[in-house]
C-alpha cells in the first residue's frame, strides 16, 4: 500500500541521524503517518477530521 500515496517527511524531524526522531505523514483517503527510518514497518491511519483535530488544522 506504500506506493498508492506520497510521503512528506516532518519538518520538524531531527535529520537522518540514526537517533533522531522521525516521521512521515501521507494524505490519502485517510491520513497516514510511519516512522520515516522504517519505512516497511508499522503506520497509524486517522480520519482527515481526526488528523485536523490532532493538528489544529482547518
Amino acid at each position: 500500500m506504500a506506493g498508492d500515496c506520497t510521503w512528506r517527511k516532518s519538518t520538524y524531524s531531527g535529520g537522518d541521524a540514526v537517533d533522531s526522531e522521525c516521521v512521515e505523514v501521507a494524505f490519502a483517503q485517510v491520513v497516514r503517518v510511519r516512522d520515516s527510518k522504517n519505512t516497511a514497518g508499522p503506520e497509524l491511519r486517522f480520519s482527515v477530521e481526526a488528523w485536523h483535530g490532532f493538528t489544529g488544522a482547518r
